[in-house]
């Protein structure tokens, strides 16, 4: 996607944490970067209207002008809209390469909490959507893809190959798997050679799924890791080294109210430290 990379901007740590990230983002891209502040209140009560707005719209850009600082090759735009976030956000990500959020802090256990904007709109976005926490700078490391090989996904993967080329990352694929339903009640030898059988099985179907887009990406690195265990947990603790986390979001065709995220993407973007991409398919 040639459209822009768009960042939330509302002037906390975590949105110039974000912003930041943004900036350099689109500079690996190539593409311009757009600043978006949006005001909850009445689209009829323009911003700077209220006490406290010039404050706000002053902090807005001197923030435009160190990105462009930032990020020199980069051309950086930054608008105030007047309304509900969640639905101004939405609206900037269509026709987006990607949308970035900031994220609300850590949580008690490890990773962040998120803020109800930025989780309203990873259940609507149709655009990739990437979180940063304070202090999101990408650590060493590999780019790695959390691949559920029941439900393949080519936005996914294009996303996660295209986000290790642009880094001359390695890439490392991770799919977690777990035994089929009643093996629990067979013998010991019974089950290791049923789990021996789904094992092979899901190597090949791994092999199959990355073929192309290792053709397509021959300059990346791919490794693969294919886990025994409860996806969300697996990939929690496979991210511990990342230094960008790419899961999928399965697109539903239902109301909004019924969006939700899916138990691999909540895990993630609460207990991931490094950056998350929630990439929408289907």
């Amino acid at each position: 996607m040639t459209g822009p990379v768009v960042v939330g901007f509302d002037g906390s740590p975590e949105s110039l944490a974000a912003a930041a990230w943004a900036a350099h983002e689109a500079q690996r891209r190539g593409l311009r970067l757009d600043v978006l502040q949006a005001w909850p209140r009445p689209k009829q009560i323009a911003p700077g209207s209220r006490p406290g707005d010039h404050s706000a719209l002053a902090q807005l850009a001197e923030r435009e002008r160190e990105l462009r600082t930032l990020a020199p090759e980069v051309e950086v735009t930054a608008g105030s809209v007047a309304g509900d976030p969640v639905e101004a956000l939405e609206a900037a990500a269509h026709g987006a390469a990607l949308l970035v959020l900031g994220s609300r802090g850590l949580g008690t256990l490890r990773g962040f909490l998120v803020g109800s904007v930025s989780q309203e709109v990873l259940r609507r976005a149709d655009c990739p959507v990437v979180l940063i926490r304070v202090g999101g700078d990408e650590p060493d490391g590999a780019v790695t893809v959390g691949l559920d090989l029941a439900h393949p996904a080519d936005e996914v993967l294009a996303f996660a190959f295209e986000a290790a080329a642009l880094r001359s990352a390695p890439l490392r694929v991770v799919h977690v798997w777990s035994p089929p339903a009643g093996s629990e009640y067979m013998s010991y030898g019974a089950i290791g050679g049923l789990e021996g059988e789904v094992s092979a099985v899901e190597h090949d179907g791994l092999a199959r799924a990355l073929e192309p887009w290792q053709a397509r990406h021959p300059e990346v690195t791919v490794s693969t890791d294919l886990i025994r265990g409860k996806a969300a947990v697996e990939l929690v603790d496979a991210a511990a080294t990342a230094r960008l986390l790419v899961v999928g979001r399965r697109i539903r065709r239902m109301p909004l109210r019924h969006h939700h995220l899916g138990p691999v993407a909540h895990a993630a973007i609460h207990h991931v430290h490094c950056p998350v991409a929630v990439v929408p398919h289907g």
